[in-house]
């Protein structure tokens, strides 16, 4: 999730392209695009017209693009095997691209939602690319990413497809992001270390101790927010942590994972019977980008307020 110095910003998979179902939808006049790290299942980005522009992850000498030339299984044996592992941001002229084909699809505006520009420099690629753009282009930092990306995509298609402008998607998007909640485990502090995304002294001192670390999303950062003696004590403290963000209000939550689908079913129907105002509970496995900053064996709860 490399990139850049970031600019100045408007707000906190596989590439799409313009399917049947895209096509329907761009009546609408405007059209949401995301990136690929936003995890939402294939379906959902058809029935909502939603777009969005892969990250690349680097295996060895191969550039692959997340969800279309590498899977979850083979980063993860990647990493077993300690083989080198980076990830970087889409470029300028695969935005440029993307939101030209929007255009011609019929959209007259296009929100481009992202993840953290902390993590990535996707939000400045997509800035570049939307000076140029045929229609108008609002690039929105989210602070998010994954499913808590993924929850700020669907607030603004369906601001849009209940024909809200621009304005309104962004708004919509920018709520959703402001309520989400987002909350890792991870059995170890390396590959976040390794990849720049956690401080040195933080990853060290994890190891040191022999601790399991809980990580939240903070700022748009990856924070260390509490360190656990024990992996089952620390998925049992992250299942504790999550249903008391969600409380009694109406939510949405997401369960993520990497090669750990027993541990994510586990924690996801622990969470149906605890949260009383779940609404939608998606589980799936993160892609490649962010694996291979966290490594097997994450484990995360997103939290979103409706």
């Amino acid at each position: 999730m490399s990139g850049p110095p970031r600019g100045t910003r408007q707000g906190p998979g596989c590439r799409v392209r313009a399917t049947a179902g895209n096509l329907q939808l761009m009546s609408r006049h405007v059209a949401i695009v995301t990136d690929s790290t936003a995890y939402l299942p294939h379906r959902t980005m058809e029935r909502h017209g939603i777009t969005a522009v892969p990250l690349t992850v680097v295996l060895g000498d191969r550039a692959l693009e997340e969800g279309t030339e590498i899977s979850t299984r083979a980063l993860a044996q990647a990493l077993q095997k300690r083989r080198p592992v980076t990830t970087s941001r889409p470029s300028p002229q695969v935005f440029a691209e993307t939101y030209r084909e929007v255009a011609e699809s019929g959209a007259r505006g296009i929100v481009s939602l992202h993840l953290s520009g902390e993590l990535s420099g996707t939000y400045d690629a997509a800035v570049l690319a939307a000076r140029e753009a045929p229609v108008p282009v609002r690039v929105v930092d989210t602070g998010m990413v994954a499913m808590a990306l993924g929850f700020c995509a669907l607030a603004a298609a369906e601001t849009a497809e209940a024909g809200g402008t621009v304005d309104e998607a962004v708004t919509a998007a920018e709520k959703r992001a402001a309520g989400t909640s987002a909350y890792f485990y991870v059995d170890t502090l390396d590959y976040l270390r390794r990849g720049g995304r956690i401080g040195t002294a933080q990853a060290l001192l994890g190891s040191a101790l022999a601790v399991k670390p809980l990580l939240q999303l903070d700022g748009g950062r990856i924070e260390l927010l509490e360190k656990v003696r024990t992996a089952s004590k620390a998925i049992a403290r992250l299942e504790e942590i999550a249903a008391e963000r969600a409380g009694g209000a109406e939510v949405d939550i997401a369960v993520h994972h990497l090669a750990a689908p027993e541990r994510a079913a586990a924690l996801a129907d622990r969470l149906r019977e605890r949260v009383p105002g779940v609404g939608e509970l998606h589980v799936s496995e993160v892609g490649a980008v962010i694996g291979a900053h966290t490594g097997p064996g994450l484990l995360g709860a997103v939290v979103s307020p409706r």
